[in-house]
């Protein structure tokens, strides 16, 4: 790839980003990391193969996409101090801060910029991430493609056309994968109260988690179906599964979710009040 990036900060998930797009042979001559921790910064040099500095100047910032990758609390500061070196040049931003609305970005870069809204998650520091995007209506065909293209290296991505809906994404994937790491642990205590030694219980949690997501990914059938598909009448997976429905687990995750959309909704009203 020709394209130039430029990653503001370069912490886990940008370096998760960065792995991914090496791994894609994007040249690393084309990837600069503006890291003012100076070890860190000869860290990502050294393992990736890409430019790092300390500090933004006009001349590192002349790429084609600039990557807000900064603790959302930071952002604002970080990206003030973009202004004056930025100039007239319009490189495509992308904003991986969580919470941080485009409305804040146009406030501290400029309205006549393009802007990328994601919101990725944990996995994606393996190459397994769920990446929710939006793009405000400056972004041309080419630089979402584009977008689209560096996000990819990290995982799957999935587009929405309101802004308001990352919530959601951050309800569902961005928060996701702690609910399926408690639903682990809650069935990793199970097994042992059951007898099962702490090693095993662990073993064969996990490898029944890796498990059903492969089958769920793989074999076409919605959830639903392959439920049914293992569930016997009177055996011994509808015993269990009559627990969670007298329990009413889809109100329970139901209400979770909302809760973590109402969280985010929040928060980002608070980084733009300050």
């Amino acid at each position: 790839m020709d394209t130039s990036i430029v990653f503001v900060g370069g912490g886990n998930m940008a370096t998760s980003l960065i792995s991914g797009l090496r791994n894609a042979d994007w040249a690393g001559d084309r990837i600069t990391v503006i890291e003012p921790d100076e070890a860190k910064g000869e860290q990502l040099a050294k393992d990736y193969g890409v430019n790092t500095v300390a500090q933004a100047d006009a001349q590192t910032l002349k790429a084609d996409v600039i990557v807000l990758a900064v603790k959302p609390q930071m952002l604002r500061e970080v990206a003030q101090g973009l202004v004056e070196p930025l100039g007239d040049h319009k490189p495509l931003f992308v904003s991986i801060a969580a919470g941080v609305p485009i409305a804040g970005l146009r406030e501290w870069l400029g309205a006549d910029h393009a802007y990328v809204r994601c919101m990725p998650n944990t996995p994606s520091l393996i190459g397994a991430g769920a990446t929710g995007l939006y793009a405000d209506d400056g972004v041309s065909d080419d630089q979402r493609k584009l977008a689209d293209a560096i996000l990819e290296t990290a995982g799957v991505t999935a587009w929405v056309n309101d802004e308001s809906l990352l919530d959601a994404v951050t309800a569902t994937s961005g928060s996701g994968p702690a609910y399926f790491f408690a639903f682990m642990e809650a069935m990793q205590a199970g097994a042992i109260e059951l007898g099962l030694d702490e090693a095993t219980a662990r073993e064969l949690v996990l490898h029944t988690a890796l498990g059903a997501a492969r089958m769920a990914i793989e074999s076409g059938d919605d959830p639903a179906t392959l439920r049914e598909k293992v569930t016997s009448p009177g055996g011994t997976t509808a015993a269990a599964l009559e627990q969670y429905a007298e329990g009413d687990l889809n109100a329970l995750v139901g209400r979770a979710m909302q809760a973590a959309a109402n969280r985010a909704d929040r928060l980002a009203n608070e980084l733009l009040d300050k």
